[in-house]
């Protein structure tokens, strides 16, 4: 078997052709047995394959760009349950988002936030209130709700409100570290969760506890958007851009910066790293990104109530961030779509099988044991097994390498290139 990898591993043509041929049969296994999650499941490990793949990256964005923009949602879209599987794709999509914020702050920073979910729910009540009759309540002037066509509007609205509410958190928690830093941020988070709850008097700007119903839904060219499959396409341009954007923060000087800060504070402001600056960008980028993803999140349920947006929500995204590996971009990618599907497709799957099997007499299970009360207790053991035999995350985090040689070369051609090109001056003179 050694033999078998040590040969893939510098051959890239068997591995493309076994790339493909692996993509095939599980796309067509998917459109032959569409209730199957086991096969969608494995056209999505495909994705974790091009991965680890010796090709180049634009090549992995390329072919990773085909399976989800095309094949994905062809070989799914084949049967009654292509919207089931377009809904997990699509909150898969959107929780990689706020797992990708988080890891800007926990990550990168090293900024502990326990509430982070509140970023999200601002930016779900910034288009809930404005997309409904909610607005007319306290706003003196406009025609509410607004249309769908303002739903690209508050894309950019709610990144920039929540961006906002991200440095207002950081403002006061800049002298605290470590478990204080925990707590303020867990504070924080309830502080958001119960103002939307209870900001129905004395002017009713959220309609306090029974939320905000009928959402209007977002239009594009007179389109409504109202399916998953509709909302997953938005989800993935969305995605794209949030990936590119913390790519380019993660090796530029602001990100450096982070990671200086993260390792040692002190360290940091010695060798010129503004500290109050640098948290607070961390705070207000890793926020925007939840704050536009509550926005979709809204409009695609067509509902907003505090209870989306609870202490569990900032948890769960945390440990997202933890399993696939803290400051590792790609392993928050996975620890993110690890944890979602999990919750959303495997868990209740399993559970509802062995709810078939127990209405049908194979197996009798106690009440106690039922698997609707079991889902918790598995989804927690799992956890605690990645914990144990993963500890710095599925994909951790790696340092980029440096050629001594190559940097010294071009360093010697950075001092020469002046000096032959004020020789060449003198000569023209």
């Amino acid at each position: 078997m050694k033999k078998i990898t040590s040969r893939l591993e510098g051959n890239k043509k068997a591995q493309i052709i076994l790339f493909f041929i692996y993509v095939i049969a599980t796309s067509g296994s998917l459109m032959l047995v569409q209730k199957s999650v086991i096969a969608f499941l494995l056209l999505l490990f495909s994705l974790l394959l091009l991965y680890f793949m010796s090709l180049s990256t634009k090549l992995k964005w390329l072919i990773a760009g085909v399976i989800l923009i095309v094949l994905l949602p062809f070989s799914a879209s084949q049967g009654p349950a292509y919207e089931s599987y377009m809904e997990v794709s699509t909150l898969v999509g959107i929780y990689i988002a706020m797992a990708l914020g988080l890891n800007i702050v926990v990550g990168l920073a090293g900024l502990l936030d326990l509430g982070f979910v509140a970023f999200f729910a601002v930016g779900a009540y910034t288009y809930g209130i404005f997309a409904t009759n909610q607005a007319a309540n306290f706003m003196p002037f406009g025609t509410y709700p607004l249309s769908g066509e303002s739903f690209w509007f508050f894309i950019i609205a709610g990144c920039l409100i929540a961006a906002l509410f991200g440095v207002l958190l950081g403002i006061p928690v800049l002298r605290v570290k470590g478990d204080y830093l925990a707590i303020v941020t867990l504070g924080f988070g309830e502080i958001i969760r119960i103002v939307f709850n209870n900001l129905d008097k004395p002017i009713n700007i959220t309609n306090g506890a029974m939320g905000l119903s009928s959402v209007t839904p977002p239009s594009i060219f007179g389109i409504n958007l109202v399916y998953p499959s509709q909302f997953y396409y938005v989800v993935l341009v969305i995605l794209g851009a949030v990936i590119f954007i913390v790519r380019r923060f993660e090796y530029s000087k602001v990100g450096r910066s982070w990671k200086a800060v993260r390792e040692n504070e002190i360290a940091a402001q010695a060798m010129g790293i503004h500290l109050v600056r640098t948290k607070l960008l961390a705070f207000a980028i890793g926020a925007s990104f939840s704050g536009m993803m509550g926005v979709v999140f809204a409009a695609k349920q067509t509902f907003v109530d505090p209870t989306s947006f609870t202490l569990l929500e900032s948890i769960t995204i945390l440990v997202m961030v933890i399993l696939g590996g803290m400051g590792s971009v790609p392993g928050v990618i996975l620890g993110a779509a690890v944890v979602t599907i999990l919750n959303l497709q495997v868990l209740t799957e399993l559970t509802d099988w062995f709810n078939q099997l127990s209405l049908n007499g194979v197996i009798s299970i106690p009440d106690a044991l039922s698997p609707a009360k079991m889902q918790r207790f598995i989804f927690g053991g799992l956890l605690i097994l990645f914990a144990l035999y993963r500890s710095q995350g599925l994909l951790p985090a790696k340092q980029p390498t440096f050629d001594l040689k190559e940097l010294k070369e071009e360093a010697e051609e950075e001092e020469i290139q002046p000096v032959i090109s004020t020789a060449e001056k003198n000569v023209n003179l």
